[in-house]
């Protein structure tokens, strides 16, 4: 088969990591990369250079006219590109969350539908498979569950120049939250019916209408609880910035060992990184003592994060060359952008919203 080409719109972090998962693939060609500036040959990574640069997308769509196009731009962005791609008659990977509004997201989904083109959102820790564990687990663990986690940021130059280019569209809470909510919904299989959160502005550096840290909590229709807490700056707390925990009646299982490591919480990795997965057993015998020991599942080798992104890229041209079904995909994906949405309605309303 030809190699799908495709134009990669966005080389920040994500951006960056997918273009080099396109790079090493057999099944993409790469025929286009834009920024807002032209990268000099030098910052770019080894095989890059020959690459041509855009520094417009609806000019490098034109003139590329390729088979699919990345979008990992920041959020007020997404919506717009997406459209013309489908409109051009290319699939798109677009990075989370899939857009600024439910109604902008609920338009791309329905432009990827009118054109029959292939739409897969970057939800990175789906094709994790320590995650794939975690929520597995997650699972056995009766019901209601109770799901605790967080991931805050300590940033500080550069990287937190780029949590304030951030923070002029989207909160912590919706542009990382989409993730974790995302999982809380596949450990439950229930529906969302309310949100409750609430944020701060802890630095004159972030816009009066803005917050840099915010907490939600989520309720599901099984009696199933989730808190979510994000914050970013370089006055965030290193101190329990990695929570990922779930407790249901049967016991708990969590995401372990990650600050025992030594990485901060401005390393890329140990966003995704867990080390290994703890699962506590709550039974107990005649004499209320526990039947099982606490067991510790390792995984350290699982992928680095460029090695998830390649994961990611390989089920985006899965879904073209295989002609997946996204029906769920897609669907999920809103789901877990409208709780966001919501809570950051909370967040400005000061009142909780029923989902």
């Amino acid at each position: 088969m030809k190699p799908v080409r495709i134009l990669v719109i966005g080389l920040g972090n994500m951006g960056l990591s997918h273009a080099k998962a396109y790079h090493a693939l057999d099944g993409y060609e790469i025929v286009g990369i834009c920024a807002r500036s032209n990268i000099p040959a030098e910052k770019l990574p080894d095989g890059f250079a020959a690459y041509p640069q855009f520094t417009d997308f609806y000019t490098a769509l034109a003139q590329t006219k390729p088979d699919a196009v990345s979008i990992n731009t920041y959020t007020e962005t997404h919506a717009d590109f997406a459209v013309a791609a489908f409109e051009a008659g290319a699939h798109v990977f677009i990075e989370k969350p899939l857009a600024a509004t439910v109604e902008d997201a609920e338009r791309v989904v329905a432009a990827a539908k009118k054109h029959d083109r292939k739409l897969v959102i970057g939800y990175i820790l789906r094709h994790h498979p320590s995650w794939e564990k975690f929520v597995e687990i997650a699972k056995t663990l009766g019901k209601p569950l109770v799901m605790r986690m967080n991931l805050n940021q300590q940033s500080s130059g550069a990287f937190w120049e780029t949590h304030k280019r951030l923070l002029n569209s989207v909160s912590p809470i919706v542009d990382c939250g989409v993730h974790y909510l995302d999982m809380m919904c596949l450990m439950t299989a229930a529906k969302p019916v309310s949100v409750n959160a609430m944020g701060v502005r802890l630095s004159e550096d972030v816009a009066p209408d803005m917050y840099n840290y915010g907490q939600l909590q989520v309720r599901f229709d099984d009696g199933s609880i989730g808190w979510y807490e994000a914050g970013w700056g370089p006055m965030i707390s290193e101190t329990a910035f990695f929570v990922k925990d779930v407790i249901g009646p049967k016991g708990s299982v969590s995401i372990t060992d990650v600050e025992e490591k030594g990485a901060g919480s401005a390393d890329i990795d140990t966003h995704t990184k867990t080390n290994a997965l703890k699962l506590h057993h709550a039974a107990t015998n005649s004499a209320g003592e526990f039947t099982q020991l606490d067991e510790i599942i390792k995984t350290d080798d699982e992928p680095d994060h460029d090695g998830l992104c390649l994961r990611e890229q390989q089920f985006f041209l899965k879904s073209i060359t295989e002609n997946l079904d996204l029906t769920q995909h897609m669907e999920d994906a809103l789901g877990s952008l409208r709780i966001a949405l919501a809570a950051d309605q909370s967040v400005r309303t000061g009142a909780p919203v029923l989902l």
